[in-house]
């Protein structure tokens, strides 16, 4: 049955959802219901209805078999659907749960936790993808859906810890996991029996059964994985006329059926890490040339001229604008990317930090002003301009640094904004409501007005280590950041210097039509020299005419003399 027939029975609201690198199609049942296709249920999608194998609990008693373990796992014959059936297996899923026998004496599963449905299937498919040293095909049983019943549990009741759902959420910020509900993988049956059926069946004996789980945990290994439960049942083999079925070399062939433990060798994870990092370093070479298509739950965008890939993050219900055309890039932003990290405090005044995300990329996030009466005394006269200005927005700071940039100014690099789900409140007397005003005709591809009181607004900045078009050709990061205070008290520069440079600033900004109205040292990024092999590493870079080179790092105050495009 091809995708387009199996669909056609399908009855929900179906939408596309892209979760650990993973395209399913969510589907919403009318009686709450959820059901994730992967590429594989889609032809069988209306076998894989719960009625055909779950919820008609007449037809699931009489065609279901409980398979032995320690889950709960069974093998049912879906109904036919215009005289189709399906075999499948059904799991239901033990996240959050202590792993049976982790903690008995002389058994080490090495801090091995349940893989989240999401997580598991994320790995089984990687596994399915990648070869290993030998070209020999790895066979595993096809994941077809993630089903999740309406009815909500007693957690507790389950045997769930907290701790261990919050960690498996963090691992696909993307969709948000329920503890409430359960959650069910289904896969496709294999034809066969288990080894140790086999064993007993006096088809295989003892020591090449025991060869035969080892030849399977260094198949996973030579592919950057392991399950730290591996059993002799976890293991399909299948048996002729002849005995079991074997290779050209003699070797037994089998198929891996278990996945919940399923987790990548340290090496592999830092391998993946690596691949996306250098993946992530040229994408962002070409984030405005890129001709990659658009998922359907992502959207170009164009905001005072700047373009974005906008997105809803579902399990925050905040939003995301990642800037340029590439929707690959939109991923590296998700929030549990980075908001969750180790973070450094970089301001004592402002919401600012650095971090490294889960990606190994290095960001500077600060918390927007936008909305805030700017702390400024109106008998002032200089402090007096900024209170009449107020805080720019941040689609007006990313806006601001594209402009500067093509105009000659250099300036760190705009990356994102977020916007959270729950709301952020001020008292009223600190609040400033002209941006959500100027702002008002200005709205998001899902109806929403782009900028909201009551959210907070992160914006999102490349750590300052090198060019982009340079970081994507050698990830060798040539220089380290520190801002021209900072460079002042480490007496790298002295008085002199440092009021030339800010001279210099107040200048370049000046020539192309911008001002900030509080220009402090700590706004303007100086470059370090990193390269230890190099006679002048940790000297600052300068430019040609003997000043260090800067670039203009805060943009919550600069006003430009001409309004932005529309």
């Amino acid at each position: 049955m091809d995708g387009e027939a199996g669909m056609a029975k399908v009855h929900g609201e179906a939408s596309p959802l892209r979760v650990m690198g993973v395209d399913y199609l969510h589907v919403c049942l009318p009686d709450g219901d959820d059901l994730y296709l992967t590429e594989y249920g889609r032809p069988v999608a209306a076998q894989l209805m719960p009625e055909c194998y779950w919820t008609d609990e007449a037809w699931s008693r009489a065609n279901r078999e409980r398979l032995r373990g320690t889950s709960v796992v069974y093998r049912i014959q879906t109904r036919p659907v215009d005289g189709q059936s399906k075999d499948i297996v059904l799991k239901w899923n033990r996240m959050g749960q202590d792993v049976p026998g982790a903690t008995a004496p002389g058994r080490d599963l090495g801090g091995a936790e349940f893989n989240s449905p999401f997580e598991e299937f994320a790995l089984t498919l990687e596994l399915r993808r990648t070869r290993g040293k030998s070209t020999d095909r790895l066979y595993t049983h096809r994941p077809l859906a993630i089903y999740v019943p309406g009815e909500t549990v007693d957690w507790e009741l389950t045997g769930r810890k907290r701790y261990k759902l919050e960690a498996r959420q963090h691992a696909h910020p993307e969709l948000a996991i329920n503890p409430e509900r359960n959650y069910a993988v289904i896969y496709e049956w294999i034809k066969g029996l288990d080894a140790s059926q086999a064993y007993s069946q006096g088809l295989v004996g003892m020591e090449e059964l025991m060869a035969l789980v080892a030849r399977s945990e260094a198949d996973l290994r030579d592919r950057g994985f392991v399950v730290h439960d591996n059993k002799a049942h976890h293991l399909i083999v299948r048996a002729d006329s002849e005995g079991l079925r074997r290779d050209r070399h003699g070797r037994l062939l089998y198929a891996y059926i278990d996945f919940e433990l399923l987790e990548r060798t340290a090496q592999r994870e830092q391998e993946v890490r690596a691949a996306r990092r250098k993946t992530y370093l040229a994408k962002q070479a070409r984030r405005f040339q890129t001709q990659a298509p658009f998922p359907p739950n992502l959207h170009p965008v164009k905001v005072f001229g700047v373009e974005y890939v906008y997105g809803h993050i579902e399990s925050t219900n905040g939003a995301l604008w990642v800037v340029g055309r590439d929707p690959e890039l939109f991923d590296y932003f998700l929030p549990e990317k980075w908001r969750r990290t180790a973070r450094t405090r970089l301001s004592v005044s402002s919401q600012v930090y650095e971090t490294t995300t889960k990606d190994n990329i290095r960001l500077v996030w600060r918390v927007s002003k936008v909305g805030e009466a700017p702390d400024m005394d109106p008998f002032k006269a200089d402090e007096r301009r900024i209170l009449d200005h107020g805080y720019n927005s941040p689609f007006e700071e990313v806006a601001l640094a594209m402009a500067l940039g093509a105009r000659g100014v250099g300036t760190i690099y705009p990356r994102a904004i977020y916007r959270t789900g729950e709301g952020a409140g001020l008292l009223a007397g600190l609040c400033d409501g002209r941006r959500y005003d100027s702002h008002r005709r200005l709205h998001t591809p899902d109806g929403r007005a782009l900028l909201e009181p009551g959210y907070d607004y992160i914006i999102l900045w490349g750590y300052w280590n090198g060019p982009d078009e340079l970081l994507a050709v050698r990830d060798d990061p040539p220089y380290a950041s520190l801002n021209a205070l900072e460079a002042y008290r480490e007496k790298l520069i002295d008085d002199t210097t440092y009021l030339a440079l800010m001279e210099r600033t107040r200048r370049r900004l000046a020539e192309a039509g911008v001002e900030d109205l509080n220009l402090r040292g700590n706004h303007l990024v100086l470059s370090r020299l990193t390269q230890p092999a190099a006679e002048d590493s940790g000297k600052l870079l300068c430019d040609s005419d003997g000043l260090p080179f800067t670039l203009v790092c805060n943009f919550e105050l600069l006003r430009m003399a001409t309004p932005l495009p529309g």
